[in-house]
């Protein structure tokens, strides 16, 4: 008894030490554009998964000319075709929907087709949507052109039992957001959660996972305020969202061993 006991020590010594030498994520938030406060939204998503997640983050935020919000603004990273190098995940918070270069979408795409995790948040759904590509709507696991009116919206939770949604309540309201409407799903697209459509009297995903070539996507159109940014929930949500992405999430909604909070 005492010889098992010695062995169970050091087999949870050896794990915890393992799990304390874990390496952050290397997170690349590419963030700026029209319509939205992107200067506060890093901010609060830096500090709440921060707080949530072992994670380290670089961030990329341009804006246009002189700091103008251009829908045209090609972000300089994106550039290079190695421009994801180096990162294990990528925070897409961008709003760029009047770009229309194929080459330069195809090129944001291909690193999350050949298998780098991707989470992607609000405006980043309609960035890129007028280039004759689906390259990038691939990657999000939906075609949307359109979104409603800011309103409230009253969330309905799909899947409980998923892990990105445990926690997540089987109902939530989403105070002053944007509905975005969904024309096609992908293949890959996983829905997790829900919202009535005004205009279209239907309902519309606004939570969901994807599969895109090798790589996993978890994407939301919430997030058009901070004040929905900054809400718990919404950050327990796209925290665990980053994690499954990157296979560094449990069966129970939990960060596996080392990929936590930093004490």
């Amino acid at each position: 008894m005492k010889t098992a006991l010695l062995v169970s020590l050091f087999v949870f010594s050896a794990f915890a030490v393992h799990a304390g030498d874990v390496k952050p994520l290397k997170v690349l938030m590419v963030t700026g554009g029209c319509c939205h406060d992107y200067e506060m939204q890093k901010m609060i998503l830096q500090e709440g998964i921060g707080a949530r997640a072992n994670v380290e983050f670089t961030v990329i935020h341009e804006e246009g000319p002189e700091g103008k919000k251009d829908k045209m603004h090609r972000i300089s990273i994106y550039e290079k075709d190695d421009w994801a190098k180096g990162y294990d995940v990528v925070l897409h918070n961008e709003c760029f929907g009047g770009i229309t270069d194929v080459a330069f979408v195809e090129r944001i795409a291909k690193p999350h087709f050949d298998g780098l995790p991707a989470v992607v948040l609000h405006c980043s759904t309609h960035s890129y949507r007028m280039a004759e590509t689906d390259a990038w709507r691939h990657v999000i696991g939906q075609k949307s052109m359109s979104h409603e009116k800011n309103r409230d919206l009253h969330v309905k939770n799909l899947a409980p039992e998923h892990p990105v949604m445990k926690g997540f309540p089987m109902e939530w309201l989403d105070k002053a957001d944007e509905l975005y409407k969904n024309e096609i799903l992908y293949p890959g697209f996983v829905p997790l959660a829900k919202a009535f459509g005004e205009d279209t009297q239907k309902d519309h995903n606004l939570i969901w996972v994807n599969t895109n070539g090798k790589g996993k996507v978890f994407g939301t159109t919430m997030g058009h305020n901070n004040s929905t940014m900054e809400d718990p929930v919404y950050l327990d949500l796209v925290a665990r969202g980053l994690l499954w992405a990157c296979d560094k999430l449990d069966e129970n909604g939990k960060p596996k061993p080392g990929y936590g909070p930093k004490k």
